[in-house]
């Protein structure tokens, strides 16, 4: 019988929700769940200080101690990592997971699909994932991200009043829609597992990815990978400043400030010259997509297989 890890890290629990749908059609299959936390833990609902606190060691990669674990087995066929994005890139545990010399133990030489639900940005964190992948010597063989579908400024509004109400089911001024990843999208994930399952019983993973990309396992907006990249290189220089500053408690209102603007100023202007200027770089834009979702995969043969990674 196949064995399964899935390691996942969530504050809400709409991630171990959409884990349990992608793995609701595999059958004779042996599961083990792995929760993962910081000694610290996070708060949820968040609070404004913890919720900006967090944005330096996140953007960063700082790892933290982790609670420790312990495992029915030593040995699996499949790990399945779940993960949230916190600022553009994978959160302080999930993060401290990959960097700790339990996760690499445990990742060394497994083949791993990356599952996350994010609000709509999570391209540039699923880069900093695979370097992390990679240093632990992992083959990834498939990525699902699902995400918010609605229009970026209303899932900006309906996510904050989710993270700091705790509550992903009220609507915001009893207008908005619900946080979120919609529940349709959850309940469907179950097709992902279906494509998983013939490839969990070979070992071979070719393909795998492709099929995900076709069912609409990888939420991807062509406007939104530009405003991150953008943002990335920002967030670095914010990052930078703030962390071991002895002005932090200043900076990071001073980026709070900055964060507004950003979103409610500076990202529609974006969004407007980028749709002037997209005729000019349709086919970059085109080959970007596919280098995302499908194309940033590599051959590994290994003495077990062939993996799409």
């Amino acid at each position: 019988m196949k064995r399964v890890l899935v390691v996942y890290y969530t504050q809400s629990g709409q991630l171990k929700e959409i884990i349990d749908s992608v793995l609701s059609p595999l059958t004779e299959v042996t599961i083990d769940f792995l929760p993962i936390d910081t000694t610290e833990p996070f708060p949820f609902p968040w609070t404004d200080e913890a919720f900006f606190g967090a944005f330096p060691e996140s953007y960063l990669q700082i790892p933290q101690p982790l609670k420790p674990f312990q495992l029915a087995h030593t040995d699996y066929d499949l790990v399945i990592l779940g993960y949230q994005v916190w600022y553009l890139s994978p959160s302080i545990p999930f993060n401290s997971f990959l960097q700790s010399e339990a996760g690499k133990q445990l990742l060394q030489g497994k083949p791993v699909i990356t599952v996350s639900g994010t609000r709509n940005m999570w391209v540039m964190a699923h880069q900093k994932v695979k370097k992390l992948l990679t240093n632990c010597g992992a083959h990834l063989v498939g990525n699902i991200a699902l995400t918010d579908r609605h229009h970026n400024h209303i899932s900006v509004i309906t996510i904050v009043q989710w993270l700091f109400s705790g509550d992903k089911n009220k609507r915001y001024l009893g207008v908005f829609p619900k946080a979120g990843v919609a529940d349709k999208d959850i309940q469907g994930a179950s097709v992902y597992g279906t494509l998983i399952a013939p490839h969990l019983q070979t070992g071979d993973y070719t393909g795998l990815q492709q099929a995900i990309v076709a069912h609409g396992g990888v939420h991807y907006k062509r406007f939104l990978l530009s405003a991150e990249k953008k943002g990335n290189r920002l967030f670095g220089i914010w990052a930078k400043m703030i962390y071991g500053s002895k002005k932090r408690k200043f900076l990071l209102k001073c980026f709070r400030i900055y964060l507004y603007i950003a979103i409610w100023v500076l990202m529609p202007i974006v969004w407007l010259l980028y749709w002037l200027t997209y005729p000019l770089f349709f086919w970059k834009v085109e080959r970007d997509k596919k280098k995302f979702t499908i194309d940033n995969l590599q051959l590994i043969i290994k003495e077990y297989g062939i993996y799409r990674i």
